[in-house]
């Protein structure tokens, strides 16, 4: 059998990416290959790389979405407020991760049965969710506190088992879950079918509306397991915290692969992306680049991912 080495190069791009960019950070810094660096790089890059896992199937559905970092927000102060008050790890977690599933849901509804474009309906979800968080914790950071329910919070986010951070198994967990439900499910196959034609989908019979909310709920849901790792390894609800992390988001589906036209993508492309953006971020800070200049690197790569996008 002949194999087509042109399509599996642009088929395993982001990976070969990944590749080269880690080759020659390690030639500049011999410290970046430390076994530290590398667990504290998928320990940085597990939270982007979560909420990305949730933009992916919005994104194959032709949508995008840039409420996850308030989300997220609001998510870590809720969550942040119900440890301190000692209601509970199990109750705070389903608490959690339902304010997150629920807020996705509402902009679902908003972007199938309101008509509202997704970028407007997310933007305007991303103001109010931050203006919210806000006034939830009056501009001041909450602390989860020091008890025994304060610690086991505190695991999700600093915990390790076996040598290795519990951020990166949640990550791996959420990917693990988002490859199966994608590409051995007739969820994903609908995910997947809206993308590349969403009229032919629907007169196919497939409900594009539920379909649609479902994925922002995911995206929600995602962003609040993104929220629980951030609050619970600082131990405390910052009132900014996730500003940005849209942009992070967006930037590593599309260099993972995933089209922003929608129909075409993996979340292991995700993944990959994602790592891409934790290795350069982990990269300037061992170069001791100011974050101004950091700043200018993130957004440079943003471009170069959606011009990749145009080219396909």
């Amino acid at each position: 059998m002949k194999i087509d080495f042109k399509e599996l190069l642009v088929r395993f791009r982001p990976l070969l990416g990944l590749i080269i960019l880690a080759v020659i950070i390690s030639l500049i810094n011999p410290r970046f290959l430390s076994v530290n660096n590398i667990l504290n790089v998928l320990r940085q890059t597990s939270i982007n790389a979560v909420i990305a896992a949730g933009m992916t199937f919005v994104i194959l559905t032709g949508g995008i979405d840039l409420s996850v970092g308030s989300i997220l927000a609001i998510c870590g102060a809720v969550s942040a407020f119900m440890i301190a008050a000692d209601a509970g790890v199990a109750v705070t977690l389903f608490t959690t991760l339902s304010l997150g599933t629920i807020l996705g849901v509402l902009a679902g509804i908003a972007i199938t049965k309101g008509k509202v474009q997704p970028f407007i309906a997310t933007l305007v979800g991303m103001t109010l969710l931050r203006g919210a968080t806000l006034v939830f914790t009056d501009g001041k950071p909450i602390s989860t506190g020091y008890d025994t329910a304060a610690d086991i919070y505190a695991w999700f986010g600093t915990g390790y088992i076996f040598g290795i951070p519990v951020p990166v198994f949640l990550m791996i967990a959420v990917f693990g879950i988002s490859y199966y439900v994608l590409k051995h499910t007739r969820f994903g196959r609908y995910v997947y079918a809206i993308g590349g034609n969403e009229e032919a989908s629907r007169l196919s019979g497939v409900r594009v509306s539920r379909v649609k909310i479902a994925v922002y709920a995911i995206s929600g849901l995602t962003s609040a397991v993104a929220g629980i790792i951030l609050t619970s390894r600082l131990s405390s609800a910052q009132p900014t915290a996730g500003a940005g992390y849209e942009l992070d988001a967006i930037a590593a589906v599309v260099l993972g692969g995933t089209s922003l036209a929608g129909g075409v993508g993996t979340v292991f492309g995700t993944l990959t992306g994602a790592l891409i953006i934790g290795i350069l971020n982990n990269a300037l800070n061992l170069m001791n680049v100011s974050s101004y200049y950091q700043m200018i690197a993130k957004g440079s790569v943003i471009l170069i991912a959606v011009l990749m996008d145009r080219k396909k």
